[in-house]
């Protein structure tokens, strides 16, 4: 479940958005602490080390803090309620997070070693001020600073990269210690504050706001509903199928699955998006795309299956007809395998299509599930009579039988895609 950074913000739609904060009690008696489970990925939406919060906790609950950066432990003596850390947690966003003058969290913390100072900067409005610096935290802060990775010191490092290759004697092109904290926070500061409100470095302050407001949005969509997810990947999708770029997406459209987790259901949505009245030629054309998530997958060959039901029922004119040659197809191309194909003739569902065209479709799907298990079977009796004469059997679906049959032919040399079955269409 995620909050907005700034809780005092109730628009649903405010784009920066943090964890809520999760607290595990462990141990007894004087051994009692309240570890912070999920202080890294707070710590992460806040732009801040994960250290800042916890000794902030510390320091307004007069508690020993603990840091197991390794493992990914924060600790707070005591026993102490997440709702309780959660509105402590907002006066530490209001104090180390905010921005004072637009409210927005996208700012940076500044360090000057030398005269124990915090700066803080903000990447949207282009304030730069200076911390109030009487809080416990702050002189935590000035021994343990951030993680020097700030627009300015960005800029330093590409300016002195910039620098020796071109051979300038500057005292910036021949520093070695940039990224030391006394490096980058030297007593010419003011003047490189005032550096950052050039044209080019309002470019980099949007270009690394639009870039965190992304990871914030890909951080937050797990945090939604399995339809909300879904529909998100629905949309991806269908995008690149308007794009025109569906054929090669097939990589991206798994990842993108991937990082909703929705790999199940994928099947579902693609034959939604890709199969239409045409389907024997687009499992052709698509086989890729479905293999990546029905391979070695049971769960969403059931998914591909459900897909399946509904086309017929948006081209039942069209399809109802073809559903065993169709089936026939699918599992020809691997995408639905044996066990799943049964499982899913023993019971009629209502899940995707009425109960009515359900048993339709299960009906005539009939043929091809009697062949299959016919087929079983005599795999099953005879495994090495099957591989003598598996060369000779040809299977053959007439139109006007409706039905599947064996027929045994005379052994000739082919290409691998016709050396098994020939299925006439319907």
């Amino acid at each position: 479940m995620s909050v907005n950074v700034n809780r005092s913000v109730s628009d649903q739609f405010y784009r920066y958005k943090m964890p809520r904060l999760i607290a595990k009690v462990e141990g007894k008696g004087n051994g009692i602490k309240t570890v912070i489970v999920n202080m890294v990925d707070v710590a992460k939406a806040l732009n801040r080390p994960p250290t800042y919060p916890t000794k902030f906790f510390g320091c307004e609950l007069g508690a020993q803090t603990q840091f197991d950066a390794k493992n990914d432990r924060y600790i707070v003596n005591g026993s102490h309620e997440a709702n309780k850390l959660q509105d402590m947690l907002d006066g530490f966003i209001r104090k180390f997070v905010l921005c004072p003058e637009c409210d927005n969290p996208e700012t940076d913390l500044h360090i000057n070693a030398k005269k124990q100072t915090i700066g803080n900067s903000c990447k949207a409005c282009g304030y730069r001020g200076m911390l109030d610096t009487r809080h416990k935290l702050c002189t935590f802060i000035l021994k343990n600073p951030p993680e020097i990775d700030s627009v300015y010191v960005k800029k330093e490092k590409k300016k002195n990269k910039k620098d020796k290759e071109n051979g300038s004697g500057s005292e910036a092109g021949n520093r070695d210690d940039i990224d030391a904290p006394d490096a980058v926070d030297g007593d010419d500061d003011d003047d490189d504050w005032a550096e950052e409100t050039t044209e080019e470095a309002q470019r980099r302050r949007m270009e690394e706001i639009s870039e965190h407001a992304k990871n914030l949005t890909l951080s937050e969509d797990l945090e939604k509903t399995l339809e909300e997810r879904v529909n998100i990947f629905y949309n991806f999708v269908k995008q690149k199928k308007e794009e025109g770029a569906i054929d090669s997406a097939d990589k991206d459209i798994l990842a993108e699955a991937e990082r909703l987790d929705v790999v199940a259901m994928g099947p579902l949505i693609l034959s939604e998006l890709l199969f239409d009245e045409n389907i024997r030629d687009q499992i052709k054309k698509y086989k890729r795309h479905f293999l990546r998530f029905c391979h070695n997958n049971k769960k969403a060959q059931k998914y591909l299956l459900g897909g399946f039901e509904c086309l017929v029922k948006l081209f039942q004119t069209q399809l109802l007809p073809r559903v065993p040659i169709i089936l026939k197809d699918l599992y020809d191309a691997d995408m639905l395998e044996e066990d799943v194909i049964l499982a899913w003739a023993e019971k009629v569902s209502k899940k995707y299509v009425s109960k009515e065209l359900a048993k339709e479709i299960h009906g005539k799907a009939e043929p091809f599930i009697k062949w299959l298990k016919e087929a079983e079977e005599e795999s099953e009796g005879s495994e090495e009579e099957e591989e003598e004469d598996e060369d000779n059997v040809e299977v053959v679906y007439s139109s006007s039988a409706r039905e599947l049959k064996m027929e045994t032919v005379t052994p000739v040399k082919a290409n691998k895609e016709e050396e098994d079955i020939d299925i006439d269409a319907i």
